[in-house]
């Protein structure tokens, strides 16, 4: 592999590590493999036997997760042993959604029914994958000045995610940083969006049963209306938690689903409710199950209707550290120049790299799929999402200077 392409750094400095075009070529066919056959969280064996494969290839030595999906892999590790140098961790997620694949006319189509990379997966494997390769050519040339791993992470789409996970089978132990990219159909290839601070949102699950002695909807006075009372939880609830916390918070209740009853003129015994909870502030996040569950009772105790809730603890926002956020803008700029980064908004999404950071410092970069000049925007978990293959490139350049650069701070 030649790495000869090098970037001029102020000072008459030099960055190696740009991607080659054969190696280029490769990872685009990678990435296609990937996403037509697309594996949900828990079962992507298929997927991580080719990142085992690939990366053995080159000399390394991964390590699949004690679960059975995902992979470790340390790049330079064995000549550091007994320093103090810190580890970078790079960090791609690597399962698919439950969702079918609608693009019409698409060669790398999903082959699996009702199965797509429909949230970028794909592209976020192939971009650590790639980076990992190149890293590997430049610690063979002692070009890398300090070990990084690669995390394939399995089951982010999965509440409370694979990170969990990922972190007990000591993931973390002896990294200093960790970075991560999710495809953002709002940017444009060849650039990423960048964020101090919380970038994404608090996610949880929450699932309601309503009880109560139904009967006949003419003496609705002799029994508990639970259409009545799951109706009052579905508008009241969020209404009552906006109001408990301060609305800088971003504190949501949304329902996703509601079922009860199967005659028009029976008044049911049971009512079903599912949603989520999201938030912006980390702090209010973690006053949300008390808030919430407290609303609940509270509408349902009012219509005479038994709740049972279970609340499903998710992720708290992704918040990116300063230093880890300049790093990712200066390993940009070093490739692409100050145009190539643009600041973005947080988002209500939920993400489990979160986890991660509440142990190390670190940031996720949004890094742009849309071909510019694009007007659809082909959105997220959506069953026609695709991506402008330039992308990949952008992140593992992105991935090996900030590698690069780590060793300098």
């Amino acid at each position: 592999m030649s790495l000869e392409s090098e970037i001029d750094l102020p000072g008459g400095a030099v960055l190696p590590g740009a991607l080659p075009e054969a190696l280029r070529a490769e990872l685009v066919a990678f990435r296609r493999d990937l996403h037509m056959h697309p594996e949900l969280g828990n079962q992507e064996f298929r997927t991580t036997a080719a990142i085992k494969e690939r990366l053995q290839r080159v000399g390394l030595r991964p390590r699949v997760l004690s679960s059975g999906t995902g992979v470790i892999c340390d790049i330079g590790a064995d000549e550091e042993a007994g320093t103090d140098a810190a580890m970078l961790a790079l960090r791609a997620d690597i399962d698919a959604l439950p969702i079918p694949d609608m693009k019409a006319g698409c060669a790398y189509r999903s082959t699996v029914p009702d199965r797509a990379h429909a949230c970028g997966h794909d592209v976020h494997t192939t971009v650590v994958l790639g980076a990992g390769l190149v890293l590997a050519e430049l610690h063979r040339q002692g070009l890398l000045p300090r070990p990084v791993r690669l995390l394939f992470q399995p089951a982010e789409e999965v509440l409370p995610g694979g990170a969990a996970d990922v972190i007990a089978d000591g993931a973390l132990e002896g990294v200093g940083r960790i970075l991560a990219v999710h495809c953002d159909p709002r940017v444009d290839a060849g650039k990423i969006g960048l964020r101090q601070g919380a970038i994404t949102s608090a996610c949880d699950r929450l699932e309601i049963a309503l009880e109560g002695p139904g009967g006949h909807t003419a003496r609705p006075h002799l029994t508990t209306d639970l259409v009545t009372a799951a109706a009052r939880v579905v508008t009241d609830v969020p209404a009552l938690v906006g109001r408990r916390v301060d609305t800088r918070s971003g504190l949501a209740v949304t329902w996703g689903r509601v079922e009860s009853g199967h005659a028009p003129n029976v008044i049911p015994q049971h009512a079903e409710l599912s949603g989520t909870v999201r938030c912006l502030d980390l702090e209010t996040w973690r006053q949300a199950p008390d808030l919430v569950v407290a609303a609940i009772d509270e509408v349902a105790n009012l219509h005479r209707a038994k709740s049972e809730i279970n609340y499903v603890r998710g992720v708290p926002p992704v918040v990116n550290e300063a230093g880890a956020t300049e790093l990712l803008r200066d390993a940009m700029i070093a490739r692409r120049g100050t145009e190539a980064v643009e600041g973005t908004e947080q988002s209500l999404g939920g993400e489990d790299f979160s986890w991660y950071l509440e142990r190390v410092p670190g940031a996720m970069a949004r890094l742009g799929v849309r071909t510019p000049g694009e007007r659809i925007v082909r959105d997220l978990h959506q069953g026609d999402f695709d991506v402008d293959e330039h992308a990949i490139t952008v992140g593992v350049e992105l991935f090996t200077a900030a590698a690069l650069l780590d060793a300098l701070r």
